[in-house]
C-alpha cells in the first residue's frame, strides 16, 4: 500500500455521524500467504480510517511483526492488540519506537516449558520477547515467527516471564489440556501450533479495554477475523465477520461470513461501514 493510495482513500467518503470500533485480524484477513497487502484492502482501511472509525488491529502477531502492518496502512495514531491479547499498545509516531506498551501481562515460562519437555521433547518452543523477537529452544522454519529468532539453552529458555509463548510441533495441540491446568489460556493458532498466554486473557480482554479508553459504546463495534485466536473476539463483538475461508468453529459464532482472503472479504465489510466508499 503506497502513501500515495493512502492519501487518496483518505479523500474520499465523508465522516460517520457514530464512530465504530473495527476490530481487524491481520495473518488471513488483512494479509494473505504472500504477506502482501492487496492494494483494495489498504483503500479500504484507508477510506474507512478517514470516515472516522478507530481502526484496531487485533492479532497473535508480536509487536515487531505488527508494526510493520501499522506503518503500511498508515493507523497512527491509534490502538493495537498484539500478542493474542497480551499487549495493548497505542500507536504513535511521536514516540521513538512508535508506539507506547499501554498493557502488558507476563507469566512464568519455567512450568510450561517442564510440561512440554516431559510430554513432548520434540515440541519446539518460542518465547516472545516484548519489541524484539523470541528466544527459542530450537531453531523454528523461516518466515514462522513475526520477529527475529535466537537459539538458546533451555534454562534461557525460561529465564524471565514473558507475554506470549508459541508451542509448535504434531503434538503441541494435545498439550492444550495441561497447559489450562496450569492456569494459562492456550489458543490453537494452527494445525500445529497453540499460543500460550497469561489466565483470562484474549483479544477480546484487551478490545473491550481499548473500547473502554476511546469512549465508543458497546453496541458500536465491529470485528472481523479468520482462526480460531479469533473466537473470543467475535463473541465480544456488535458485528461479528468471518473470513470465507475461516474453520468451522469460528464460523459457527460470526453473525456474518464474508468473502475469502483471496476475494478480499474484508473489503466488502469495510466499505459496508463507509459512505461514498468505492
Amino acid at each position: 500500500m503506497t502513501s500515495t493510495g493512502i492519501a487518496e482513500g483518505r479523500r474520499r467518503g465523508r465522516q460517520v455521524d457514530v464512530p465504530l470500533l473495527v476490530a481487524l485480524d491481520i495473518d488471513g484477513t488483512l494479509v494473505g500467504e504472500d504477506r502482501a497487502i492487496p492494494p483494495a484492502t489498504g483503500h479500504a482501511v484507508a477510506e474507512a480510517g478517514a470516515a472516522g472509525h478507530h481502526l484496531v488491529l487485533a492479532t497473535g502477531r508480536s509487536t515487531v511483526g505488527l508494526l510493520p502492518v501499522a506503518r503500511a496502512l498508515d493507523i497512527f495514531p491509534g490502538w493495537a492488540v498484539a500478542s493474542s491479547g497480551s499487549v495493548i499498545l497505542r500507536l504513535d509516531l511521536g514516540t521513538r519506537a512508535g508506539y507506547v506498551v499501554e498493557d502488558a501481562h507476563t507469566f512464568d515460562v519455567e512450568p510450561l516449558v517442564r510440561l512440554a519437555r516431559e510430554s513432548a521433547p520434540d515440541l519446539m518452543i518460542a518465547v516472545e520477547e516484548l519489541g524484539w523477537g523470541y528466544r527459542t529452544s530450537a531453531r523454528l522454519p523461516d518466515g514462522s515467527l513475526n520477529g527475529p529468532q535466537r537459539l538458546v539453552a533451555l534454562e534461557e529458555v525460561w529465564s524471565r516471564p514473558t507475554t506470549r509463548v508459541i508451542l509448535r510441533g504434531p503434538r503441541a495441540t494435545e498439550l492444550a489440556g495441561a497447559v489450562r491446568a496450569l492456569g494459562l489460556t492456550a489458543t490453537r493458532s494452527g494445525p500445529d501450533s497453540v499460543d500460550v498466554t497469561p489466565f483470562g486473557l484474549s483479544k477480546a480482554t484487551a478490545l473491550e479495554k481499548v473500547r473502554e479508553r476511546l469512549g465508543v459504546a458497546r453496541g458500536n463495534t465491529v470485528a472481523v477475523g479468520d482462526n480460531y485466536n479469533d473466537i473470543d473476539m467475535l463473541r465480544w463483538a456488535a458485528r461479528s465477520v468471518a473470513m470465507g475461508h475461516a474453520p468451522p468453529d469460528l464460523l459457527a459464532v460470526a453473525d456474518e461470513v464474508t468473502g475469502t482472503i483471496h476475494e478480499h472479504g474484508v473489503v466488502d465489510v469495510l466499505r459496508s461501514i463507509t459512505p461514498g466508499a468505492g
